[in-house]
């Protein structure tokens, strides 16, 4: 089916929501850097309700533990004009413990050529996500 279908938004319940962020291999993390929102491309993972993700020391999201941070996944099939995004917001941390950062250093391997030398994870407090869907109605 092309484009000459109607579509309307449907809202996904957080778990759905989650379920579909932890299904891509990459997103977008949106923080502030001296009151202007910064948007970067990175890989993730998802662990239960946190959104882990890798930085390399000259991120400016390091310039502050505990940031509020977004993070946005989507997946559009420009064909059918169908779809969805989630977009999770929560308290961005550098995780300290050696033991973890190994773990997600062996889980998490960075598209890019930098030293990823600091594994931040996202505590979701907000999970939003909405379905481009056909409309029947």
């Amino acid at each position: 089916m092309g484009g000459d279908g109607a579509r309307k938004l449907r809202a996904l319940s957080a778990a759905d929501s989650l379920r579909r962020l932890a299904s891509a291999h990459y997103g977008r993390i949106v923080y502030a850097r001296r009151g202007t929102p910064i948007i970067r491309p990175v890989n993730h993972i998802v662990e239960e309700d946190a959104v882990v993700v890798r930085a390399h020391l000259g991120a400016g999201i390091l310039r502050g533990d505990g940031q509020v941070v977004a993070y946005e996944v989507d997946s559009f099939d420009e064909k059918t004009r169908r779809g969805w995004s989630v977009i999770v917001t929560g308290v961005a941390r550098v995780v300290d413990d050696p033991e973890q950062v190994k773990r997600y250093e062996s889980l998490l391997d960075p598209w890019i050529k930098l030293p990823t030398d600091h594994v931040i994870r996202i505590e979701t407090e907000v999970v939003t996500g909405l379905e481009l869907v056909d409309d029947w109605s």
